[in-house]
């Protein structure tokens, strides 16, 4: 299978592989505008609102996981086949891109982060949008076994990664959660920290150290989440590129636990 992350330079040599630009912002932002002002040439727009989330609500969380029909019919209207090759960026080293390439991967697609995200093209940016033919896209059931709920975030047994800025996880700061702090027994590996200062990320060794001073080894259950199981992703996609096996997401994160009401909070580190 395709590796979680490739080059530029890899994708230069695949040119049948589809670009997916899935920009998006905590603050509201649209990722549209940034999209349409310039991505790389020949690249979709994945709106993550509307194709890769499930409406809000306090017990999903904020983004939880499409229905897979709608899924299906996201990628097949943005032309992506069963059989294509996704490459997905953002301007954020990737963080925001690798819900699409999760989703895509634990369904049996070919998918990968492109390195560097944005960045990593040096040529001029496209404004031209060129849509691609609609595709054929089977919709497929996400897989029960890498997902967690609620009860499974607060086992002892799991080692449970926190992707939010630390800031975030020790409580001092809460942007739009309606509780500040982490999930008692959460170890807090902030997912921008996987990525180096070019945005690109950290080899394969050094995040593999990250992850064990985090008390992952091999034999572990992880379960990664984060504000609302987006930049969760990347955690899990780097435990891969680490050599790790493969974690679960808690799909509801802290959007939903901290609507949760009777579940404790810890704040700190």
């Amino acid at each position: 299978m395709l590796p979680p992350v490739v080059s530029w330079e890899w994708v230069q040599a695949h040119p049948d592989c589809v670009l997916a630009d899935v920009r998006w912002y905590l603050d509201g932002r649209p990722g549209r505008p940034g999209y349409e002002a310039g991505h790389l040439p020949g690249a979709v727009f994945v709106d993550l609102d509307r194709w890769l989330a499930a409406p809000a609500s306090p017990d999903a969380g904020r983004h939880p996981l499409p229905d897979p029909q709608v899924f299906a019919r996201g990628m097949a209207e943005l032309g992506v086949a069963d059989t294509d090759t996704v490459v997905a960026y953002d301007d954020a080293g990737g963080v925001i891109a690798a819900r699409l390439v999760w989703l895509l991967r634990v369904t049996g697609h070919e998918a990968a982060l492109l390195d560097g995200g944005l960045t990593a093209y040096e040529g001029p940016l496209e404004r031209e949008i060129r849509p691609r033919p609609p595709a054929s896209f089977t919709p497929r059931a996400w897989p029960a076994d890498r997902l967690a709920d609620i009860d499974d975030a607060v086992d002892p047994g799991q080692v449970v990664l926190d992707a939010r800025d630390a800031v975030r996880f020790r409580g001092e700061q809460e942007p739009v959660d309606p509780r500040a702090g982490h999930i008692p027994g959460a170890r807090n590996v902030p997912c921008r920290t996987n990525l180096d200062p070019s945005g690109r990320l950290l080899p394969a060794d050094e995040l593999r150290r990250r992850f064990r001073a985090a008390g992952v080894d091999d034999d572990a259950s992880v379960i990664s989440y984060c504000g609302s199981g987006v930049t969760a992703c990347h955690n899990l996609l780097s435990l891969e590129v680490a050599g790790f096996r493969p974690g679960r997401l808690y799909p509801g994160s802290w959007s939903a636990y901290s609507h949760a009401p009777g579940r404790p909070v810890a704040v700190g580190d």
